[in-house]
């Protein structure tokens, strides 16, 4: 007998809504997560307590090691709900230092949970170093086959520097409430004036910058519902068949190759619906509206 569905409603929990440690928990298998530096030996960070500004003792992301569906993977996430989950010099060497672990203990991934609007600029050099620390770890742990899956579907996105860093991973997992982006709306509005880019637009920024737009354009792997129990399911489905090929130029200038075809393909457009009308979907004005199953099915009909 199938149950009432407030009750089916409750056993859901929003990737979105929730804190990282509650994602980790229920991303991981039962009772297996191990955290390095936890808030009781760790330091909040010492350039914003010269600037006043309160501080958080893991400094907004954390960092260990677990079992997912059964395999070692070690863990980074993001808190989206300090400071955007921007990267300062302590949030940094977390992720550098995990990262390194990897290449050392060689698990079978690091899932890299991303809720970030990009760098922390009140430590302005320290943040900005940072960020270019974790683009190379990253490569370096790739590098050494073990697999960095990103998934992003928080409330803060993958912005900034975690935009170019997310796409530097193996693969990426996003739901539709998720976001994938180099420049934040209200930067680009704020730049180029709201003629531009309407950062108030809710409708046009995920059309944009959103998950169904990144998994019709390739930019991540798998779109899940927002639902912890989805990026978990699909991050076991990716460790059961992702393997990190060794580095060569012929990957990354394939890679550039489709990266400059899409620029040319789509040169001028500024909205989602534009580009899904280019791609060949049949109804672009009703992407926004379909479900996950149904958008999965349109993109295997359309043309290459």
């Amino acid at each position: 007998m199938n149950a009432p569905v407030h009750t089916q409603l409750a056993l859901r929990h929003s990737y979105f809504e929730a804190s990282a440690r509650s994602r980790v928990a229920q991303l991981l298998d039962a009772g297996s997560f191990r955290e390095f530096l936890p808030p009781e030996v760790s330091q909040p960070s010492p350039h914003l307590a010269v600037l006043g500004i309160p501080g958080a003792f893991d400094d907004g992301v954390i960092v260990g090691s677990g079992q997912l569906g059964g395999k070692p993977v070690l863990l980074i996430a993001q808190e989206g709900q300090f400071m955007g989950g921007a990267v300062g010099e302590i949030h940094g060497a977390k992720i550098v230092g995990l990262l390194r672990r990897a290449i050392v203990e060689r698990p079978a991934a690091v899932v890299f949970m991303v809720d970030s609007g990009g760098v922390r600029l009140h430590e302005a050099n320290a943040g900005l170093i940072a960020i270019s620390e974790i683009m190379r770890a990253v490569l370096d742990t790739r590098a050494a086959g073990v697999p960095v899956i990103a998934l992003v579907g928080g409330s803060c996105g993958a912005f900034g520097g975690m935009g170019i860093v997310s796409r530097l991973c193996s693969a990426i997992v996003m739901s539709e409430e998720g976001r994938l982006a180099l420049s934040g709306p209200e930067v680009i509005e704020t730049v180029a004036g709201v003629e531009e880019f309407d950062s108030k637009d809710r409708a046009l920024v995920w059309r944009v910058t959103g998950g169904k737009h990144r998994y019709l354009t390739g930019d991540c792997a798998e779109l899940v519902e927002d639902d912890a129990a989805s990026f978990r399911q699909s991050t076991i489905d990716l460790l059961a068949g992702l393997t990190e090929p060794a580095p060569g130029s012929s990957a990354l200038r394939t890679e550039q190759k489709r990266l400059t075809q899409r620029r040319e393909r789509f040169a001028g457009m500024r909205d989602g619906l534009e580009v899904w009308a280019a791609m060949g979907m049949a109804r672009p004005a009703e992407v926004s509206l379909m479900d996950r199953d149904s958008l999965v099915a349109a993109k295997k009909g359309l043309p290459a």
